[in-house]
This record gives structure tokens, sequence and C-alpha cells, in this order.
């Protein structure tokens, strides 16, 4: 039997929230600034689940032990990663130093472009910088492992020890292992550790945090008809299964943070559940990261074929994210980014005269 999910729902913020927690109606979604009020208690295997909403006390005057321990690791804070802590969402801006990206491939391919990029993000306010070598666009082919490093080690040099940390998004243990000695701090997997045998290990004896997202197929084919009978829980089955196998490595859950991987053997449809239940990734214990910026859906739904031209749409999924207590948001418009989430902030938490 599957392990019940909890989405929260009734998200409230600021005063509001304080006062909830306080008095025992709420509680604090991964620690802050949000707090929940209810939740969807999601139960039974895909296809056939049940739901029903029950407050929060209902859910803290619960005696079964699986749901104990969803609505802890829902509640409880995030450790710092990084030399991040998660009292506000975090933006990684995105260096893609490929020729082939669907959004800006080719711009940043040469190792000088791609490092004055990264240094324009961090201006414009990343807080983290994810560089990448190797496509895994829909249809993209895979790189070799020395044609991978050759593009993004020296751009990993030229950035490393600024204040900013950088992160590096690889499938393949041996780029793991030469950019944990070259100054990265933290990995990104978007085959959640299971593309190459030996990434599992190479993460371990990293020392660092590593991204885990949900992937249904490989980029050539993960876009060819993807079916779920109930894509949220298969997702959040799918992450929680990896967090137990890196468990069992010897990855602490401190050391992980979990992608739902939008448009990753999705259709719209897909993205858009996901979207509106990002809340209940909070319930895997790990921080959540969501990578929406430019993608396809945006462009399905705004009937807008130039990825370039989706930052209006790039920025209503990051602000769906913040309200939902996403800890990272993966964006290529790092300026536009920072100044909507900061006005969204204010306006959260703004405290009546």
């Amino acid at each position: 039997m599957t392990a019940p999910i909890l989405r929260p729902d009734g998200l409230i913020y600021g005063a509001a929230a304080q006062a909830a927690v306080s008095s025992g109606a709420g509680g604090w979604l991964a620690g802050g600034p949000a707090a929940f009020i209810r939740a969807e208690l999601i139960e039974g295997a895909p296809g056939k689940a049940r739901r029903r909403i029950l407050t929060y006390q209902e859910l803290t005057a619960s005696r079964e032990p699986a749901l104990a321990t969803r609505l802890a690791h829902l509640c409880a804070p995030r450790p710092p990663m990084a030399g991040l802590d998660w009292a506000r969402t975090r933006i990684m801006g995105i260096v893609n130093v490929t020729p082939d990206s669907f959004s800006d491939g080719g711009l940043y391919q040469s190792a000088p472009a791609a490092i004055a990029h990264g240094h324009r993000l961090i201006a414009d306010g990343a807080d983290i910088l994810d560089i990448g070598g190797e496509s895994t666009r829909p249809g993209a082919a895979e790189l070799d492992e020395d044609s991978e490093w050759a593009r993004i080690g020296p751009v990993l040099e030229g950035l490393a020890g600024k204040d900013t940390p950088l992160s590096v998004d690889t499938r393949k243990s041996g780029v793991m292992t030469r950019a944990a000695a070259h100054g990265a701090r933290m990995l990104n997997d978007v085959s959640a550790l299971g593309f190459d045998d030996g990434a599992l290990s190479a993460a371990r004896a990293s020392r660092l945090p590593v991204v885990l997202m949900h992937a249904k197929g490989s980029p050539e084919t993960m876009q060819q008809a993807p079916h779920y009978e109930d894509v949220l829980v298969e997702v959040f089955h799918y992450l929680e299964s990896r967090i137990a196998l890196c468990e069992q490595a010897g990855l602490a859950r401190g050391r992980l943070i979990v992608d739902p991987g939008i448009g990753f053997g999705k259709t719209l449809a897909h993205n858009l559940t996901l979207l509106s239940g990002l809340s209940a990734f909070h319930g895997l214990g790990c921080p959540v990261l969501l990578g929406a910026s430019r993608k396809r859906f945006i462009g399905e739904l705004s009937d807008e074929p130039e990825a370039a031209r989706r930052v209006p749409g790039s920025l209503a999924a990051a602000l769906q994210a913040a309200r939902q207590g996403v800890q990272i948001v993966r964006v290529h418009d790092v300026r536009e980014t920072r100044q909507a989430l900061d006005v969204q902030e204010a306006i959260l938490t703004a405290v009546s005269p």
C-alpha cells in the first residue's frame, strides 16, 4: 500500500500565518514563511486514489504513524545547503554552455561568453548559478562525458571562488566528480541519479547537495505520448523512492532537493496539475526546486512559439511556486524574477497600519 500524500491548502502568510500557528490552527509549511490550515489527504494507488480535505487540527489529532510522518516532513524547517538558507525563495540562474538548449542554445557556447553571462546573472540577483553542458530538451541526443566537461569545466573554473554558489547540471558520474573538485557546491541531475550507474556513488563521495528530478523516459523520447494514471501521485512516489535509495546508499535526506520535472515527459495537462499541487512535494521532507522557465507549456497556453518571449508566463509560474513555499526557482530571467518575487513577498507579508 502506498503511503498517504498531503497537499497543503488554505495557505496564509504574515500576521495571519503567525496567529494560526500560535493558536494551533495551522502549521508552518517547511518552516515558513507560508502556513497552512488544511490539507488534501490523498490515499491509494494511482488511478484509484481517494481524496478528502482535513483541517490542520484533524491532522495533528491523527494517530496514524504514516500520516504523522508526512505531517512532520511538511512542517519541518529545511537545513541550509550550499551556504543558503530558505528564508525566501532562492533564484537559480541558468548558464547553458550548449549549442542546442531549447531557449538560449548557442548564445553562451564559448567559455568567456558563459562566464560573462554568469556575472550578469549574479548582478541581477541570482542566489545560485546552474551550469550545464548537455542539452536535455525534448529530442536532444546524449553527449559524451569528455565533451560535456570540455564545455563546463572552464566556465566552472572562471566563476568559482565567488560568494554565489555554483551548481552543475549533469547526469554523468565523471562530470560530477570533476565538478566537485573544481568548486561546484551542488549537483543537479535530471535523471535523479538514475542515468549513470556510478552517479549515486559519485554524488555520495562529493558530499554536495543533490537535486533529484523526475523525468519520464530519456530526452530523446520523453515527449512521445507520455501517460500517467495520476501524475501528482506517480511523480511524488517516484521521488520518494529515489530519496529512499539515496538514504540507503548513505546520502542523507538533508542533502537532497526534489524537482517534479516540468516538461520532462509531461503533457500540458500534466504540467498544470503538478504546478497546482506543488505544495504536496514538501511532504518529502526536502527543499523543492521548480524549473518552468520559458518552457513549452507556456507557449501552448499563450500561443507563443518563441521561447525568449515567454518571460511573463515564466514569472507567473515562479510566483505560483513561491506562494506554495517552493525554495528554489530555476530561471533564465533573473532580474525580472527577483523583482516579481520581491513585490509578491512585500504584498503577502504586509501588516495593516
